[in-house]
């Protein structure tokens, strides 16, 4: 009976036009709440990007060569705190270790990955890695 008057009355179609508008404006503001945060997503570095969406970042930021002595050069890396904990979780450093030593364990096993790959044999004397950090997050290595 009440939709028969809410009918007859026009009241039941004011209802569905309002419905209507409301889900327009719920949808219009999502759309514009998902615009922003893209927006803001593209003002960041990828390794902001990377942080902010929860993700482990790192980036080789330099890669240097001595002219004089090809067999030394160093490599610059960018990390965020998210890659050194997924590498705590792998096995590759413990609580208190400095981020430095725990990339630097990684970075030599993608080396070794490397030589290993190649065939040539991974113990072989090839100078030393020096870590110097950098900043926090950075450090060179040569």
């Amino acid at each position: 009976m009440k939709d028969f008057i809410k009918r007859i009355t026009g009241l039941k179609k004011l209802e569905e036009e309002k419905q209507a508008l409301e889900e327009a404006r719920d949808k219009a503001v999502a759309e514009t709440v998902r615009a922003q945060e893209a927006e803001e997503l593209a003002k960041l570095t990828p390794k902001e990007r990377a942080t902010k969406k929860g993700e482990a970042w790192v980036s080789v930021l330099d890669t240097k060569v001595n002219p004089d002595n090809i067999r030394n050069g160093f490599f610059e890396l960018d990390w965020n705190e998210l890659f050194v904990l997924k590498l705590k979780q792998e096995g590759y450093g413990f609580e208190g270790d400095p981020e430095e030593e725990i990339v630097d364990r990684w970075f030599r096993d993608i080396v070794r990955q490397m030589l290993s790959d190649e065939g040539l044999d991974v113990n072989r004397p090839a100078g030393y890695i020096n870590v110097t950090p950098i900043s926090k997050g950075k450090s060179e290595v040569s």
